[in-house]
């Protein structure tokens, strides 16, 4: 008969879960990588232009994975700690979970995780700054909540190095909070944004072709989905000091990676309507005057491309109305 010592078995399960989806979401990220650098060094399809500021998304790129990299490291290592090296340590693997940052690998992982996540919310910040043209109005609400964010993370590792046990870090859970919230709101204001540009468009030109605004919509929403589900889960079963928390901690920062990738991928490689929409048999080029101000629609490409999208002063758009 096998003897079972007395432990957490649904900790320790939820744990070893956890190193395993991390891994697997690693390796979503790790592909996702190249396949974005390579993206942004490569002409687009359709001839289009290669991604304005590219070297800038490479930066982000680069600096993101080598913190992906990093933490993720750490974790499989702690992971091999807990049931190999420190496996006959008192109280078994479920001590080593409970009391995890009593190891500096731990602090080293989620602090990489962090300043992975920093990144990745100033490049949504200046996606929603940009279509907003920099109003006030946005910017200063939304920069009072990242720098709010940052300094509740910084809070959060300066605990978590005193050796605290996870769930007794009562201002994480604010952290988790604002930092879904961010991605929550911009979602919200890009899209509203883009779709009220958009009607006014199709008020202005009712054969106006909006597939372009649609399809940037399309991504904003999708990747914002993808993330914002996973994190949710985690945040429920965080306050409520469930075991599920495991199953996503080690994943979340990848998953929010991923997001953000599929984006510059999709975008580097020039996978929008835009090539269909311009293939179209068009009428001849209609001049049409606008006496207010206009939002160039060729930037809502250029905004998803590296975040160019500007108002502009009265001008004289020439404008080529489909017909069908």
């Amino acid at each position: 008969m096998s003897y079972t010592p007395q432990t957490d078995l649904w900790l320790e399960r939820s744990r070893l879960d956890g190193m395993m989806l991390g891994a697997a979401s690693y390796g979503g990220f790790f592909f996702l990588t190249v396949q974005a650098a390579t993206a942004l060094v490569r002409r687009p399809r359709y001839g289009g232009k290669i991604a304005r500021h590219r070297v800038v998304l490479l930066f982000y790129i680069l600096i993101t994975f080598m913190l992906g990299t990093v933490g993720f490291a750490a974790n499989a290592r702690y992971t091999e700690m807990i049931w190999i090296d420190l496996r006959d340590a008192p109280g078994g693997p479920a001590a080593l979970i409970n009391d995890e940052f009593n190891y500096k690998i731990n602090v080293l992982a989620l602090t990489c995780y962090y300043i992975m996540e920093w990144f990745m919310q100033v490049l949504l910040l200046h996606r929603c700054f940009v279509i907003w043209d920099w109003a006030r109005c946005v910017t200063i609400p939304m920069i009072t909540l990242y720098i709010a964010m940052i300094a509740m993370s910084i809070i959060v590792l300066i605990e978590a190095s005193t050796g605290i046990v996870w769930y007794n870090i009562n201002i994480e859970l604010a952290y988790l909070c604002i930092e879904v919230g961010l991605t929550v709101i911009y979602t919200i204001l890009t899209a509203n944004r883009l779709l009220v540009i958009r009607n006014q468009m199709k008020q202005i030109m009712p054969e106006y072709d909006s597939s372009t605004y649609d399809i940037v919509v399309l991504v904003v929403v999708e990747s914002a989905v993808l993330y914002s589900v996973f994190a949710i889960i985690f945040i429920v079963s965080f306050a409520l000091h469930s075991n599920v928390s495991n199953l996503c901690f080690l994943s979340i920062s990848h998953v929010q990676g991923i997001a953000q990738l599929l984006i510059i991928i999709r975008v580097a490689r020039g996978r929008t309507y835009t090539h269909e929409w311009s293939t179209r048999v068009a009428a001849a080029p209609t001049s049409v005057a606008f006496s207010g101000t206009v939002f160039d629609t060729s930037n809502v490409e250029a905004t998803l491309e590296q975040h160019d999208v500007q108002s502009h002063a009265p001008i004289e758009v020439n404008v080529s109305i489909c017909t069908t």
